[in-house]
């Protein structure tokens, strides 16, 4: 039988740089030292008014066919994982495939998920080719979530970057997808949302800001609220289980993996994580401090950095886990 593998990776951040300085200015009461402490991050990527998902997703399409010498002829399926897509209706997977001028008889959509859709985007893939529906599939992770952020909210402004990322993933060369693990809990749906905008809340324009009492992040639901104690909760209970359950799905001990890449959701996050699970430092590998949270595109930007430094090769073991929004986890081993 087929077994699907990534053959290659490629993403594209905006020009448009924001710096801790830069948040500094706005909010002084943050320093710039205090931010890099707690997030781990420098700067964060943001897309201006002219680019959109699909903008950003093209982008990175394109980049991976001259990175890699892609005949984009071959692809047969095109997955866009995004929640700020352009539209409504169409898909904007629709709209992607023909400006990337891909043909016809293939295969697009979107799906909508956050910080899991990566992997999530892999098993979709993995289950189109094995089953022989598709031979050569391109996974793109798209996110804009600079446009969903108050102005006010120096919280999330200092976490979240905009990114795209592009994979080819087909059966003959790269890294092996090995079994996947999946989790949902719709109970935690409200901890991470921008309520407005979809058909149960169109209304828009609101002006109630809510400020908690600390003071460190808003709530407006024309905008992102992220509950940061509950999404922390969620993680700390969630992700080590998510790792034993992807080790036991594919027979292996947790120290026959060479390297583990997580999501990227914050350096503080990420510390208590590995710790928690007994991670040794030299096989945890982070890539966040110079795009920021990129959501669904923080996994495989980390992961193609991890191919250009040659820890992650067909020849290693790589646990790959995604959480966050929904809520919603998924892990695999690759190699």
């Amino acid at each position: 039988m087929k077994q699907a593998k990534i053959k290659a990776i490629s993403y594209w951040l905006p020009e448009v740089k924001v710096t801790n300085a830069d948040i500094n200015k706005e909010h002084p009461e943050w320093s710039i030292d205090k931010i890099a402490q707690k997030t781990g991050i420098i700067e964060r990527r943001v897309a201006t008014d002219k680019y959109f998902v699909s903008d950003l997703a093209i982008n990175a399409a394109e980049k991976l066919f001259i990175e890699h010498e892609i005949d984009k002829a071959e692809i047969d399926f095109l997955l866009l994982c995004t929640q700020s897509p352009d539209y409504f209706l169409p898909t904007t997977a629709c709209v992607v495939q023909d400006k990337l001028g891909l043909k016809k008889s293939i295969g697009a959509l979107d799906f909508n998920l956050g910080c899991s859709g990566y992997v999530y985007g892999l098993g979709i893939a993995k289950g189109l080719i094995e089953s022989g529906s598709a031979s050569t599939v391109l996974l793109i992770t798209a996110e804009t979530y600079s446009k969903f952020i108050h102005p006010n909210d120096k919280s999330n402004k200092t976490i979240f970057g905009d990114a795209a990322a592009a994979t080819l993933i087909t059966s003959d060369t790269g890294l092996p997808i090995r079994q996947l693990i999946y989790g949902t809990d719709g109970a935690g749906a409200e901890n991470l949302i921008v309520k407005n905008g979809g058909i149960k809340n169109r209304k828009s324009g609101s002006k109630d800001i809510l400020i908690e009492e600390d003071g460190s992040f808003y709530k407006n639901d024309d905008y992102l609220f992220m509950n940061g104690g509950e999404i922390f909760g969620f993680t700390a209970q969630n992700v080590p289980l998510l790792v034993s359950n992807v080790l036991k799905k594919n027979g292996l001990l947790q120290s026959e993996i060479d390297l583990f890449i997580f999501h990227q959701a914050n350096k503080y996050m990420l510390d208590f994580i590995r710790k928690k699970i007994g991670i040794p430092n030299d096989k945890f590998f982070y890539f966040l401090e110079n795009c920021g949270n990129t959501v669904s595109s923080t996994v495989p930007i980390a992961l193609k950095e991890a191919m250009e430094q040659e820890l992650a090769t067909p020849q290693k073991k790589i646990l790959l886990a995604g959480f966050g929004v929904g809520y919603s986890w998924a892990g695999c081993i690759l190699g």
